[in-house]
């Protein structure tokens, strides 16, 4: 029954199988939105389970994304939370408008996001994300960001800047790697200039070929290179590029790689029904919160690429 938290589904499925590990090692959050995605529970008990990771300060903390401990408010987390409620139709209304208000506070001097924001100091974070006292603009979180809200046609003044930022930052890549390039193809996909974001995402495709940032046979994953500073084996396929048919990013790749893509995404699910985590693993707590989040983001790049889950 919908809602109801019990798969009707085949025992042996995908879903069923990841439901299993959803409900065995899951945070509420990620239990909730698991619910919502594939039993037809209501957005509301997804909202609800968001809102203790948000701050008085409007942005969100509380280890939201797993890599940055601690309570205080960064853009990674709030970039995360905007991708949530995205997902369940409910980005807009007064918590984005505190949301706005928050990125505005901790924006840098060209109105853009740092990676990880000062306050982060103190408190446990992942070695490969740097705290340092005055952050750079990164398209890394301003990119998805912008990208979320102008497709759900929010304005704000925030947006003007940042908006100019990451055309600049697109404009700009010429030697990427694959997180900065999704981060893009976030952007990307919800500017309001389609013709301008089209051009762009040509050549940003062409770029991720040349420098071979998406591994395109899978059966030749050994010879594929891995980018500076990532994990042993932390490699992106196009499905990590274009999680949904309508993502610009689709066109970079044939359908031939793209089935083989998703053949591969589907081969990944383990025994235990989730799916692995490939970036480097820090410290025990993270790499349990962060496998149901990269399972259910799965499932969904597998639905809605026509597969069958269940």
């Amino acid at each position: 029954m919908a809602g109801s938290g019990a798969s009707p589904h085949s025992p042996d499925s995908p879903l069923a199988r990841a439901g299993h590990f959803i409900w065995l090692t899951a945070r509420v959050l990620e239990q909730r939105r698991y619910a919502h995605h594939f039993l037809g529970s209501d957005a509301d008990a997804v909202e609800t389970a968001l809102s203790a990771y948000q701050g008085g300060d409007g942005g969100y903390g509380h280890a939201l994304e797993p890599d940055l401990r601690g309570p205080v408010s960064q853009p990674l987390h709030t970039a995360h939370a905007l991708k949530v409620l995205d997902s369940v139709g409910r980005l807009g209304g007064q918590r984005v408008e505190r949301v706005c208000r928050y990125l505005t506070e901790v924006s840098t001097r060209d109105g853009a996001l740092p990676a990880v924001h000062p306050s982060q100091r103190g408190y446990p974070a992942a070695p490969f994300v740097p705290v340092v006292d005055d952050p750079p603009s990164a398209l890394l979180t301003t990119g998805p960001v912008v990208g979320l809200l102008h497709r759900n046609q929010v304005w704000h003044a925030w947006l003007f800047r940042a908006t100019d930022f990451c055309w600049a930052a697109v404009d700009s890549l010429e030697r990427s790697h694959p997180y900065e390039v999704q981060a893009a193809v976030a952007f990307l996909d919800g500017a309001p200039d389609r013709s301008r974001a089209e051009a762009a995402a040509d050549r940003l495709g062409r770029l991720v070929r040349e420098q071979r940032l998406a591994v395109l046979d899978p059966a030749r994953i050994a010879q594929a290179p891995v980018a500076e500073g990532y994990a042993p084996g932390e490699h992106h396929f196009p499905h990590d590029f274009a999680r949904v048919p309508e993502s610009l990013a689709r066109r970079w790749f044939t359908d031939e790689e793209m089935r083989r893509s998703l053949d591969h995404l589907e081969a990944e699910q383990r025994e235990d029904g989730g799916w692995p985590v490939h970036w480097r693993q820090w410290a025990p707590g993270t790499s349990l919160e962060c496998r149901p989040m990269v399972t259910i983001e799965a499932l969904r790049t597998l639905r809605a690429h026509g597969r069958t889950i269940g």
